[in-house]
């Protein structure tokens, strides 16, 4: 596969599609497909761009050296550290193109939500004080990944925010969390050594699993607190919820949780067709 596939890790492109699903689903009569198209480039070529940014930056700062988990292109060899910092810029350009697109379609202020969230993308592992060396990756990600995407994509078809559009947004922040989390339990060990102390270095082995499992469920109970009906639909990803979770639970680590982090790629994406078929049909 090519390295550049590689390093955009495509296992992580559901925590930025799903968001879009689900926010077209709510926006019911105003769905614009164009709109639509434009903020799932945005979420997909920074979801890109956070990868290959996290990968130069990881990469200089020797954190990668011992990586367990997918092929990270600077600590192994396979591209030199400034065409990957070439690759995360290149990226977040091309997500910016979309996004001041859909500014002067909508509003401007979402060229300022777009900055934030590209200094957020680039923050995570760069700079002198990265936050996600901090544990504070997942408020990042429910943030940017969550809320912003989904009530972001449901804003610029429907031209307003409501409180229901922000309550669909919160499952798909947990899962986007769990995508994070399942990631940072795996490298755990390693991340620690190497002084990055993530949420799962502060929470510990045990904790840590037990947060994971948590974002499945909160997924689960905040799509039913719509009090939508029809998003009871989302209860038939619980057998998948759960399989990942035992998985997750019984202890497995390093490379063995590698499928996981599909899995709950996958969990995500099957969650929002089925919640957003659930608005859809309500």
């Amino acid at each position: 596969m090519n390295k550049w596939i590689l390093g955009a890790r495509p296992r992580t492109l559901p925590a930025a599609i799903a968001p879009v699903v689900i926010a077209s689903a709510l926006a019911g009569s105003d769905f614009n497909w164009f709109r639509a198209a434009l903020a799932l480039k945005v979420g997909v070529w920074l979801q890109i761009g956070v990868n290959f940014a996290n990968d130069y930056s990881d990469g200089v700062k020797g954190t990668d050296e011992n990586r367990i988990g997918p092929i990270r292109l600077v600590a192994s060899g396979l591209a030199s550290a400034k065409a990957v910092k070439n690759a995360a810029f290149l990226s977040f350009f091309i997500a910016s193109i979309a996004g001041v697109w859909l500014s002067l379609l909508t509003s401007p202020v979402l060229i300022l939500v777009g900055m934030l969230a590209i200094a957020a993308a680039w923050g995570y592992t760069g700079g002198k004080n990265p936050y996600g060396y901090s544990g504070l990756g997942e408020v990042s990600v429910f943030t940017f990944f969550g809320l912003v995407a989904t009530i972001g994509t449901y804003y610029v078809q429907a031209g307003e925010i409501t409180l229901l559009s922000f309550i669909v947004a919160i499952p798909m922040g947990a899962l986007a969390c769990a995508i994070l989390a399942v990631n940072n339990i795996r490298d755990r060990a390693q991340d620690e050594l190497s002084g990055k102390r993530t949420l799962a270095v502060r929470l510990g082995d045990v904790n840590a699993r037990l947060f994971y499992v948590s974002l499945l469920v909160f997924a689960h109970v905040a799509a039913i607190a719509t009090l939508i009906p029809t998003a009871l639909l989302t209860l038939m990803a619980v057998p998948m919820s759960y399989s990942i979770s035992k998985s997750v639970l019984s202890g497995v680590s390093g490379k063995d949780l590698i499928p996981a982090l599909g899995r709950t790629g996958k969990l995500q994406l099957v969650f929002a067709i089925l919640f957003a078929l659930g608005i859809a049909i309500q």
